[in-house]
């Protein structure tokens, strides 16, 4: 078994991973995962008891316990090139002997839930409904960069989306990865669901124009109209496609549950959106304690 370098997965001296500065005793297997890093004691404060507190940079991990589960709950900050941080190195924390270097022979999958925010791409969803994202689609292209990337990817829908779109080939590969359906069940079996878009910017990957022009200025219409086997792509959020991505590549159950604070074609904005987060909040604890 190959030992990884010193290079490749690199150790805090107390031994934890790099950037989450965490060891594998501090997280839980069911974890929840908020970009934004205010969110983090939001979730926490739910929990009966909070054992273990850490912070780096943008990356804060509470782990503790709610009506008998033990739950971690870490921010990601915004992007995918965070997701790949963020899960690769939780990946390392329960499968690679960290003071050995190699992967363990027992694999442990993690249950990666993902409560954020978003903007609806279809009129009849309203600001503050939670959309679970059934199936994720990258723009940001990172999943492109691993190996088995087509195994993970529904090539068929792949396929049908870049013909749609007349996909400009100067923009990253789109992907589209299905979320966990064991979780999907168990968390958003009642919920509006639909495909939602990872996009690698908040402006311009999402359609928006304040001073430059765009390459495609119909692409949120032509997405709106983009139907494949009656599945709908119901919103843009940031992360989602990554922690798809990886997790099905790593053996982890992943999903994403958002509440739309905004509808780009209606143009409305949820001003108080932050009280209907904390109640889905709520709700997904009480769904995975359950």
């Amino acid at each position: 078994m190959n030992k990884i370098g010193d290079s490749e997965l690199i150790l805090n001296p107390d031994g934890s991973v790099f950037h989450l500065h965490l060891r594998p005793e501090n997280i839980a297997e069911t974890i929840i995962l908020v970009g934004d890093q205010g969110r983090v004691e939001m979730v926490s404060n739910f929990f009966d008891s909070i054992e273990y507190r850490v912070q780096n940079r943008e990356f804060i991990t509470h782990t503790g316990i709610y009506k008998g589960k033990r739950i971690s709950v870490v921010s990601t900050g915004i992007g995918t090139d965070n997701i790949d941080i963020v899960v690769n190195e939780l990946d390392a924390l329960v499968n690679i002997d960290l003071v050995n270097r190699i992967a363990k022979k027992e694999h442990t999958s993690l249950n990666l839930i993902r409560i954020g925010t978003s903007g609806a791409l279809q009129a009849d969803i309203p600001v503050d409904t939670p959309v679970v994202s059934q199936m994720a689609c990258g723009f940001d292209g990172l999943l492109n960069f691993y190996a088995e990337r087509n195994s993970a990817s529904d090539l068929k829908i792949e396929a049908a989306f870049e013909k749609y779109m007349d996909w400009n080939p100067l923009l990253t590969k789109p992907y589209f990865v299905k979320a966990s359906p064991v979780l999907l069940q168990k968390v958003g079996h009642d919920m509006r669901q639909g495909i939602t878009i990872s996009a690698p910017g908040f402006y311009g990957p999402q359609g928006r124009v304040l001073r430059l022009p765009i390459v495609d200025p119909d692409i949120n219409k032509k997405i709106t109209a983009f139907e494949y086997e009656k599945q709908k792509i119901t919103n843009y959020e940031m992360e989602c496609s990554a922690i798809y991505g990886l997790s099905m590549l790593l053996g982890h159950n992943a999903l994403t549950v958002c509440n739309i604070i905004a509808n780009r074609f209606r143009k409305e904005y949820s001003s108080g959106y932050k009280i209907a987060v904390e109640k889905l909040v709520k709700i997904v604890l009480d769904r995975l304690s359950a």
